[in-house]
This record gives C-alpha cells, structure tokens and sequence, in this order.
C-alpha cells in the first residue's frame, strides 16, 4: 500500500498538518508582534511592563487548566484507544478552568502588593475569565489533533489573535489618558477573544463529530486521560512559574539599580521575547504533527520507527529555526524598527541587544518544543516534565545571579534563558536516544486493548456504513 495521505476525520498528511499549524501559528505571532506596535506607541514602556507583569500568573492557571490537554488527548485519540476522551476532558477542565479563573480573581489584589504595581489588581479580574474558556477550546484542539486535523487549532489561533487586536487596540486607544485603564482594557480583549473563539470552536466540533456507532461504547476513563495531561502541565506550568518569579526578582533587584526598572523588564519581555516566539510559533507545528505520526508505533511496540520519526521532527526544527536565529540576528535593528519604532535611544540600543542575545533561544526553545512532544507520543511524558523544571529553577537563579553580580542589568536574565533552553535541549535529546519501551504506563488500564477494539470497530463502520 502507499503512504496515507488522508486520515480519519479530515486528517492531513504529516507535513501537511505541520504546514497548516506552523502558518496558523506563525500568523499568529505575527499579528502579535505587530499588536505590539499601537500597543507600545499608546501604553510606553511602563505600560508594557505591567501589561508583562500580570501574564506569568495567568499563564500559570492557564496551563494547569489548559496546556495539558491538546497533547494529551491528541496522544490518546491517535493511539486508538482514546474514544470519547474529549468528553470526559470537558467535564473535568470545564471545572478545573472555573476553578482556575476563581483563583486568578481571588489573587488579583495579593499579587499587585507583591509586584508594588496597583493596576495589576483590575488586569487580573478583567483577564481571568479567559482560563475558563481557554480551558474548554484547548479540549476542542486536542481531539481534531488526535485526528490528524490540524484546521481547527490554527483557525482558532488565528481568530484569537485578530479580535485580541481589534478590541485591544481600540479599547487601549480609548482610556489612552489612564494608563492603568488602557492596560486593563487590553486585557479584556483577550478575554473576548477566547470567548468568541471557543464558540466558534465548539460549533466546530458539533459539526465534526461524524455518525454515532450503532452500539454504545465506553469512554476512556478519567484516570487514563490524567495519566498524559497531567505530566503535561507539569511540564507546561515551570515556563510560566519561571517567568513570574524571573518579573518578580528581575524588577526587584533592578529597581535597586536604576528607576526604570519596569521599562526594563517590559521591553525584555514584552518586546525581545514576542520576537524571538516567532519562529518557535512556526516550530510548533512540528511538533503538534509529531504526536498522530509518533503514538501509533509506540503503541505497538514499534520504538525503532517511532524514534525514527522523532528523529526526522527535531530535525526538521533544527532545520527551520537555525536560519530563523541567524535571519534575527543579522536583522534585529530592522525588526526593531519595524515592530517596536516607537522606542529610540538606549531603549532602542538595549533591544536589539537583548534580540542578538536570544537569537540562539530560538533554536533551543523549537527543539525542546519538539522533543517534548516527541517524548509524549513515545509514552514519557514525565521526562520532559523533569527537564523544565530543572532548567526553570536554574533560569530562575541564574537570573537573580547575573543581574545582582554583573553589570549586565537586564541582559542577565536574557543569558540566563539561554543557558537554561540549551540545557533543557540537551536533556530532552538524551531521554529520547535512551527510550527502550515507548509503551511504559499506558497498559496499567485493564480495559486498554478493549477500548482498542472496540475504536477499530467503529472505525471500520464509518467507513462501511450508509
């Protein structure tokens, strides 16, 4: 037989589905970055700063409620032993994302005493609706994952990214007299955009699910689901967690140093860091595709193929961020000017600074991305999990280190990210070379090989069927 081009679903082939997702990222993350231009222009550096500041909690709470699940349950569906994992996945992250937005409500007033900023109170209670809803579209992503459909997540990303920057920019030039109102405003929009994308989402998959099976069959139990999202928010949350402590350190030992000590992290990573996400954004595809391409033979025991594969991923990365890295290197004072022109004098000067520093993260952070996911369809996720949280601890320390020791004031923290993504990638490569037994812990369930069956048997009905 010949390569499968189709799969179940709607599905695309594998670089088909990483070329979807890779350019709904990427798109994505251009008109990010390209947010960041009127933003910038209307909210300054401090303003940025804050609008950076709120992000590390929130991304904490969306990962717990949310980071977890696309993999996960793309893992599961892939295998063939996953029916019905998305509506178990509703039920449970439908309350664990209303648990999450209560806690980012509750938390909005101790986290501005902490940070020494007020308005970060009223950011957080207009942004934390959005864990809910990012919670129940994740779901969504997920299952056409598994499917092989990579259409809906790059849509949905896209959608996200257009209604953030048309109520984002409008709202903020609205209360451009108060600052602390315009940031505030900016991030409603981001909770109005995973509103109105999670209902398109959800038409999405009610439109998609495809004939009923003439007989019942059972849902993967919760605990198979668990036994995937939760290494993966484990593994998801350290980034964000070093990231509120690195603003929380990094501000603190600056503000000690200098009076724009906001600005500083603002621009580091409110301005560098939207840069250097662009080709990772664009690397994710990659990774995403890997899982439906890499489970399967994991799950028949095939380790030599499934390692094969994820050998061709990362080198596929490898091959598209490399020249990305080099391209924003050469290129950092024309991305400046043309994303960030807003800034001039040593603002200026520092971020193109910071963007040559990174360049190199680029290239590490899209090979953890991918060897992450390729470890997940292998049947380790547990293994990356332990890769990044010993790089976010070391990030972490690191950065207080070069900043309090060094004259290398915000630049520190920039060298420390880079330290920390080159030792994360390192780590991932090694787990994969050392994989012996890509099914470990998948087949503790006793009714595995059941569901199994039973996904087959639908499977041959749909396509037998009227």
């Amino acid at each position: 037989m010949g390569k499968t081009v189709k799969k179940r679903g709607g599905g695309q082939s594998f670089l088909a589905g990483a070329a979807i997702i890779s350019i709904g990222g990427f798109v994505s993350k251009i008109l990010g970055a390209i947010y960041r231009i009127p933003l910038t222009n209307i909210l300054g550096g401090e303003g940025m700063g804050i609008y950076q500041m709120v992000y590390p909690l929130y991304c904490i709470l969306l990962t717990v409620s949310a980071s977890g699940i696309p993999t996960g349950i793309s893992r599961l569906i892939s295998s063939g032993k996953g029916y019905g994992a998305e509506k178990q996945a509703f039920r449970l992250y439908s309350a664990v994302g209303l648990i999450g937005t209560c806690i980012m409500f509750i938390l909005s007033d101790p986290l501005a005493t902490v940070q020494g900023e007020p308005a970060i109170s009223l950011c957080c209670k207009l942004l934390c609706p959005s864990v809910f809803f990012v919670s129940l579209l994740s779901v969504v992503r997920g299952y056409f994952q598994g499917r092989g459909n990579m259409l809906p997540t790059a849509t949905t990303e896209i959608l996200e990214q257009v209604i953030k920057v048309a109520f984002g920019v409008a709202l903020s030039y609205l209360f451009r007299d108060n600052l602390a109102l315009a940031v505030a405003s900016t991030l409603l929009a981001v909770t109005v955009s995973e509103i109105l994308s999670t209902g398109i989402a959800a038409i999405w998959y009610c439109n998609g699910r495809g004939r009923k099976p003439l007989y019942a069959l059972p849902s993967v139990p919760v605990k198979n689901i668990l036994h995937y999202t939760v290494p993966l928010t484990l593994t998801a949350i350290a980034l964000p967690v070093s990231q509120l402590l690195e603003s929380i350190v990094a501000v603190r030992l600056l503000r000690g140093m200098t009076e724009n000590a906001t600005s500083l992290y603002g621009i580091f990573s409110g301005c560098a860091i939207t840069i250097i996400n662009l080709p990772v954004s664009v690397c994710y595809g990659l990774a995403a595709s890997s899982i439906p391409q890499i489970s399967p033979l994991a799950e028949k025991g095939d380790i030599a193929g499934a390692k094969k594969k994820a050998y061709k991923s990362v080198l596929i990365t490898l091959a598209v961020s490399l020249p990305a890295a080099v391209g924003l290197y050469l290129l950092a004072p024309l991305a400046t000017k043309l994303i960030f022109g807003s800034l001039q004098g040593e603002e200026k000067t520092l971020l193109i600074g910071l963007i040559r520093i990174l360049a190199v993260s680029s290239v590490t952070q899209s090979l953890v991305q991918t060897s992450s996911a390729c470890l997940t369809a292998l049947g380790h996720p547990i293994k990356s999990t332990v890769t990044q949280w010993t790089t976010a601890i070391l990030r972490v320390g690191l950065t207080a280190v070069l900043i309090s020791f060094t004259s290398l004031s915000i630049a520190g923290a920039a060298w420390a990210a880079n330290c920390a993504n080159f030792l994360a990638t390192l780590m991932n490569f090694c787990y994969i070379i050392r994989v012996k037994n890509g099914k470990k812990g998948n087949n503790n369930e006793d009714n595995s090989d059941r569901l199994g069956d039973l996904q087959r048997r639908r499977n041959a009905e749909s396509k037998g069927g009227a």
